[in-house]
């Protein structure tokens, strides 16, 4: 038996020397029938490269964002409808810079801005609130009872006196640091908005809103008069639609990248173009049948196509480095691209799968974003098997390779120049004492990485939306409105469920005011809202405002007053069946920190004061919502790990039929994970939605190198091989381009550390981490540890 590199030299140069018949039934089937096989791929390529610029579109979703089968989202959708506001909606703030509020210049600018944003497509009219809108209200207790009305004067025409009663229906309405600035030099629109349009019936157009929103500010800010801040997840979604259509700079820079890197190695234009071309295929295919599915691109799987093509050219460059070495041992370009294909096809399947794995794991995380991230990057894997497994081999059987580049590779391998130095030195860990000190580093490391990954926290770590950049324009925005309103926009609801009518009882609104004051009691909650605050009020304006009456009284018609005068002035407290009233709490921010002490606290209330006439349901706002991410994360983080680690060892197990291998192979990716979660604790990220997929594809892409590289030194050995020879050929036949792949797929991915999505960049720094960690593990440690667990088998005597 000979191994890959020995076997290439008595490959035939000639076709007819060539036996066609030999081979797999899938070998005869591909290369005999190589011009078939051609046409269908080109057919494909048209029908699915029409699909993807026709029928794809960018777009997200607020509920694909969340765990929709979590309790606490649960309670949430199932009251969506009356919890207007706590949901998905944009807060505009409307800033005079060289005046106040009241200025009537300032007046007419929000006016029309109102009537614009009122009209906008998307947006819930009826629960839209600002100064101009008719439902914020203000009321005071006269002799002769209650007074109130429209905030904004009926009369209001800009006028001294128009003004002094607007500034004092706003002191009389208790708005200041809700809808008016602490300072009185900014107003807020608070826009609940609908998940469909109502014209059209089809989903929310989050790019076409965000744009309807720029072009409003744009339009009011050239006036000079106004400044508008906007934020919100609509917002935020339309920001990250905006940044992902830089997406395609990137990617043509990753694509330059990674052909200049190749080219560099080669010289050879031909087969590099080749290598490019097929993974471009693949993207084309995989984008072409996920609009033909009817996905669409969101901020998460936008990056699937990066991922797509960068195993594409990993697994291109394989074949096309076989290819190259038969070539220049003198075979011919088909029986070199056929005898390549045996040697690599069960190697680069097994790869693929594993690929596979590490993304279809990710459909255990219960967040739709993140299981059409699963889907769409398994489709792309599939694809691969047929472009660059099956058709690069058969274009490289027709083109060839230059045979200038082949000439050199051989020459420089003969001499010991070049890379094969480079080979040379790592043969030496497969030696005790190289072995045993790189084993001794790598678990040192492993003990540093895991001590620092203790700190690693789920959820997000900085104020703002994480996943723009501090400097971002709505970042900025996000501090302004911190900054100048004491409710901010973290808001953290717990939702109290009665029986109809039974949020006016006074046993529910005593409880309803205690879990508000527990509430109060937490660090990172500025304030809270709830019914109860209303009734307070109303009751106390009932007895000429006396203090004493400051209260929640016990007498149910008194209850029954203060809950229709609330109705009237504040809808939002509570439904039309009074059987649903949230609890709101306002929180400093929404770190992993905060939000785990707030939901402890609500959940500790819950289970002691639940009963069967009210339940405490957690959780509705912005902040409860993510909450209940932080909960499904915390759990997927483990549960990912651990099937992405029991898929690829089954994979191992399967391909090298050796636990031994399987442990060479499997340890130089746990070091590798373990030195992630510590760069993460040390870069200051946190486990959320946008870094959980990483580990998983880092692992799942990451054992290629380990695939590869002991496939071959594998047959080495059993073919007779000393350990130090079956590596050395090892590297000589795959290791260079192990080496070249952990290169390329690092520098294509460190493309993204210019995106101005922070999430992105932070993906980008991370993959590239362990691309490149993993080929050094790879590289380094199967040596080290083939040395202790795979060592050479003493070779019987010969037969005399």
């Amino acid at each position: 038996m000979h191994g890959p590199i020995e076997q290439a030299e008595l490959l035939p140069a000639t076709l007819e020397q060539f036996d066609t018949r030999s081979g797999s039934r899938l070998e005869r089937a591909v290369f005999n029938h190589r011009r078939w096989g051609l046409l269908l791929c080109l057919l494909a390529t048209v029908v699915l490269a029409w699909a993807a610029l026709t029928k794809l579109k960018l777009n997200a979703s607020f509920e694909k964002m969340i765990p929709r089968s979590h309790p606490h989202i649960q309670a949430y959708l199932e009251h969506k409808l009356e919890l207007r506001g706590l949901g998905n909606s944009l807060r505009l703030v409307v800033e005079n810079p060289s005046g106040d509020i009241f200025d009537a210049r300032y007046q007419q600018a929000l006016k029309e801005i109102h009537d614009e944003v009122f009209l906008t497509a998307g947006v819930d009219r009826a629960w839209v609130k600002s100064l101009w809108a008719p439902g914020v209200r203000w009321t005071e207790v006269t002799e002769e009872g209650f007074r109130g009305g429209p905030v904004m004067p009926d009369n209001y025409d800009g006028s001294a006196s128009a003004t002094e009663q607007l500034r004092a229906n706003i002191a009389r309405s208790g708005i200041v640091g809700s809808l008016v600035g602490t300072d009185f030099r900014s107003s807020m629109l608070l826009v609940p908005l609908l998940d469909q349009d109502v014209a059209s019936g089809k989903a929310l157009d989050y790019r076409a809103l965000s744009q309807a929103i720029e072009q409003l500010r744009a339009k009011h800010e050239a006036k000079g008069t106004v400044r508008i801040q906007v934020i919100g997840f609509a917002k935020l979604v339309g920001e990250l639609i905006e940044g992902l259509y830089q997406v395609a700079v990137y990617f043509a820079l990753a694509a330059a990248v990674a052909a200049l890197i190749i080219y560099g190695y080669t010289r050879c234009l031909r087969s590099t173009g080749l290598v490019i071309a097929c993974s471009l295929v693949a993207v084309v295919w995989q984008l072409g049948l996920v609009a033909l599915l009817g996905f669409e691109l969101d901020p998460y799987s936008i990056l699937v196509p990066f991922l797509v093509f960068a195993i594409g050219v990993s697994h291109g460059a394989q074949k096309m480095n076989g290819i190259m070495q038969d070539i220049a041992r003198g075979a011919h370009r088909l029986v070199a691209a056929r005898y390549t294909f045996r040697r690599l096809f069960l190697a680069g399947l097994t790869a693929l799968l594993a690929d596979a794995v590490g993304f279809g794991v990710l459909m255990v995380i219960d967040i739709a974003v993140i299981k059409d991230l699963a889907l769409t990057a398994s489709i792309g894997v599939a694809v691969l098997i047929f472009t660059n497994l099956l058709l690069l081999p058969v274009l490289l059987s027709h083109v060839g390779v230059s045979p200038k580049a082949a000439a050199r590779a051989l020459k420089a391998e003969q001499q010991g120049t070049g890379m094969n130095r480079l080979w040379a030195w790592l043969e030496r860990f497969t030696q005790r004492r190289w072995a045993l000190a790189t084993v001794l580093v790598s678990a040192l490391l492993g003990l540093g990485g895991w001590w620092t990954s203790r700190q690693l926290q789920i959820g997000d770590l900085d104020p703002g939306a994480p996943e723009l950049r501090a400097s971002s324009r709505y970042n900025r925005d996000n501090a302004y409105i911190t900054s100048h309103y004491s409710l901010s926009s973290d808001a953290f609801a717990v939702i109290v469920k009665t029986p109809a009518e039974g949020c006016l009882k006074y046993e529910t609104l005593v409880e309803a005011d205690r879990l508000a004051w527990q509430l109060q009691q937490v660090e990172g909650v500025q304030t809270t809202v709830a019914l109860t605050n209303a009734v307070r009020q109303i009751v106390a304006g009932s007895n000429e405002g006396a203090p004493k009456w400051l209260t929640l009284a016990r007498n149910q018609d008194a209850l029954n007053y203060a809950a229709q005068q609330a109705s009237v002035n504040n809808p939002d407290l509570f439904n039309t069946a009074c059987s649903v009233m949230p609890v709101i709490a306002y929180l400093a921010d929404h770190k992993a920190g905060t939000l785990d002490k707030v939901s402890a606290a609500a959940a500790a209330f819950a289970a002691e004061h639940n009963t069967e006439e009210r339940q405490f349901l957690l959780a509705a706002g912005s902040a409860g919502i993510e909450a209940a991410t932080n909960e499904v994360v915390r759990k997927a983080w483990v549960q990912m790990l651990g099937l992405v680690y029991a898929a690829v060892i089954a994979l191992s197990f399967i391909t090298f039929r050796s636990w031994r291998a399987v442990v060479v192979a499997i340890v130089p990716l746990v070091l590798t994970s373990v030195l992630c979660e510590a760069l993460m604790v040390w870069l200051g990220l946190g486990v959320k939605v946008a870094t959980l997929p990483v580990i998983a594809l880092g692992v799942g892409i990451g054992i290629d190198y380990a695939l590869y590289l002991l496939s071959v030194q594998l047959a080495q050995q059993r073919a007779g091989a000393s350990l130090g020879q079956a590596y050395r050929s090892s590297l000589q036949f795959t290791g260079k381009v192990v080496v070249l792949v952990g290169v390329t797929l690092a520098a294509g991915v460190a493309t993204w550390a210019f995106s101005p999505i922070k999430f992105q960049a932070d993906m980008g720094l991370l993959l590239a981490f362990m691309f490149v960690w993993n080929m050094v593990g790879a590289v380094l440690l199967i040596p080290a540890l083939s040395h202790w667990l795979l060592p050479s088998r003493p070779q019987p005597p010969s037969r005399g």
